[in-house]
């Protein structure tokens, strides 16, 4: 299977897919751009007052100071109204924006938790983390300035046009007339720097899993004492980000000098223009006077989107990555008719079963039979790359078979909800992982409702609560991340007692005790020893003495299984476990 993100396509669905996110805020939404509305009606009707002002004062016989008062005060009211509209917008259009933009983490998040493990062999944490981090502050930003700038641009732009063509239409038709030039540069460079963005994009994202990389094996980094080359590989590649961006801004720069090139020749043209025309008395000063103002209006709005610009391409190429994850398949679902698994018994069967990893890849399982009985103790050993591991995670479906079936009680385990089935499944690693918080915490974890002395009663039976109460804080203290204030040994005990909190009938042990000192073994094998007790349990184990006492153990190799029985019968048969046996013991 190959479930990491490939190259995006350049057509993604993109207006399609963002416009349902406002359905909740419509109203908001409504109210926001109603605002836009009457801050580009207030830009058109200034100049306008101040047209009608100037006609009154220049020419009129004599000033009515009662009419210039009211002007005034209408002036005065129409910014005042003006800049009510921009706070508005300002601060409720933002917080809807961030809403959004919770919302769209909420499902990028619900996602990356329904995709299976496959997805996360092929895809690096840090770019995962870029996607839903860097890339939806961008589409917050974009959710809420791009509807309201491009509605306030279409307005200004609409207005302006329509009264000026009641003041001179020869002027306004050439003044409009070089708006096209501005589109072309804008929708031009608009498509040079949607490439670059998204080149950008995936340099930040594979900067942030270098990142994520290196700090999380910052000891091993340390050990080896290569932090020199670790600086350096991170220098190289915020230098690639640089070029890049670069790019992106020699791209910005062009289309920022060509529309400054363009306000100054429009400035230019009118008052030219304007000039002729009042030498042949086909328009006043005072209307020329409006123009430029007008001229003024456009320029900043020309301005604005300029400014927008980079924040449109940053979250337009952000939307997209958000849209094509979205759109990943994600091949292990629950059925339309799938059934809850209730509390099983833990029979499992292996029926012709075969996998591989990727599909054109060799199978790691080849034909695989073989059943499990309810309450059974079963280890699987065998060489390393032979599939023991492989085959234990296609019980609770982290991965699929292609071929054959896993049943558990005599159903197809395809046909149990995902969550019913991973309910009976109790599962102990070798690396075990703890999340940043207390120790209750972590026993508690898919048990939250579990009392104080639920809890304690578990980490008994797992021996960890003596341990546990030699803290200063007991059951309160910090694990820190992953569990680093913990041994391998302690860990280890409260993942156990995770698992008896929980309580399944059926147990998988994946070399729970491969990475442990012989006391911590010894520790650890009495308490899975205790978990074990009338549940069934599947252990792999690379150090054959610990599973001696297994009801039966099956040997695989590279075609399949090569043997099984009891370990008295495999040592009899003096075959491939106990070759395997006398080279470890």
């Amino acid at each position: 299977m190959n479930d990491n993100i490939p190259v995006i396509p350049k057509k993604v669905p993109f207006l399609k897919k963002l416009i349902p996110f406002y359905g909740p805020y419509k109203k908001v939404m409504a109210l926001d751009l109603f605002c836009a509305f009457v801050t580009s009606a207030c830009a058109i009707v200034f100049p306008v007052l101040v047209r009608k002002l100037l006609y009154d004062v220049i020419g009129a016989a004599s000033i009515v100071w009662s009419s210039l008062a009211v002007l005034a005060a209408l002036m005065l009211g129409v910014k005042f109204l003006e800049y009510a509209a921009k706070y508005y917008m300002t601060t409720i259009g933002h917080i809807m924006g961030a809403r959004l933009e919770t919302d769209i983490r909420l499902s990028l998040f619900d996602k990356f938790m329904s995709m299976p493990n496959s997805f996360y062999d092929n895809n690096k944490t840090g770019e995962l983390m870029s996607r839903i981090t860097t890339d939806l502050f961008d589409i917050t930003e974009f959710s809420h300035h791009c509807p309201e700038e491009l509605f306030i641009i279409t307005v200004k732009f609409t207005g302006i046009f329509v009264y000026l063509m009641f003041i001179n239409v020869p002027l306004t038709l050439i003044i409009f007339a070089c708006l096209p030039v501005v589109i072309a540069v804008a929708y031009y460079f608009n498509v040079k720097m949607d490439k670059v963005w998204a080149e950008n994009r995936k340099k930040i994202a594979h900067i942030n899993a270098k990142l994520e990389d290196s700090l999380a094996g910052i000891r091993v980094i340390k050990s080896f004492a290569t932090e020199q080359l670790e600086q350096e590989r991170f220098k190289q590649n915020n230098l690639e980000f640089v070029k890049i961006k670069s790019k992106s801004y020699k791209y910005m720069g062009a289309f920022v000098g060509l529309t400054g090139l363009f306000s100054n020749l429009l400035y230019v043209v009118t008052a030219v223009i304007g000039a002729v025309a009042i030498a042949k008395q086909s328009i006043s000063s005072v209307d020329l006077i409006t123009y430029l103002l007008y001229i003024s209006v456009l320029l900043q709005t020309v301005e604005t989107l300029v400014q927008f610009t980079e924040q449109f391409q940053q979250g337009v190429s952000g939307f997209k990555r958000y849209v094509f994850v979205m759109g990943l398949p994600c091949p292990i679902t629950d059925a339309p008719d799938a059934l809850d698994a209730g509390r099983l018994e833990g029979n499992i069967a292996f029926d012709g079963v075969a996998f591989s990893y990727n599909e054109k890849g060799e199978k790691v399982l080849k034909n695989l039979s073989f059943e499990v009985r309810k309450g059974e103790h079963v280890a699987i050993v065998g060489p390393s790359g032979g599939g023991k591991t492989t085959m234990v995670n296609l019980i609770p479906r982290f991965y699929d078979v292609e071929q054959g079936s896993v049943s558990i009680d005599g159903v197809d385990i395809r046909k149990y909800t995902l969550k019913s089935l991973r309910r009976n499944i109790g599962i102990v690693q070798q690396d075990v992982y703890l999340f940043n918080g207390t120790i209750a915490e972590n026993i508690a974890y898919g048990c939250e409702n579990a009392s104080a002395e639920q809890i304690r009663t578990a980490a008994t039976l797992a021996g960890a609560d003596e341990f546990i109460l030699k803290f200063e804080e007991g059951y309160d203290t910090q694990v820190g991340e992953r569990g680093v204030k913990l041994s391998g040994g302690q860990k280890q005990r409260i993942s156990i007692a995770r698992l008896f909190l929980k309580n399944p009938p059926v147990l998988i042990l994946d070399e729970a005790t491969s990475a442990l000192d012989n006391q911590s073994e010894k520790q650890v094998l009495e308490s899975l020893d205790k978990l074990s007790e009338g549940r069934t349990a599947i252990t792999i184990a690379h150090r054959l003495t610990t599973v001696k006492g297994a009801d039966r153990i099956i040997v695989l190799d590279n075609r399949g299984i090569a043997e099984q029985g009891s370990h008295e019968e495999l040592i009899s048969k003096n075959g491939l476990y106990a070759k395997y046996y006398k080279m470890y013991s």
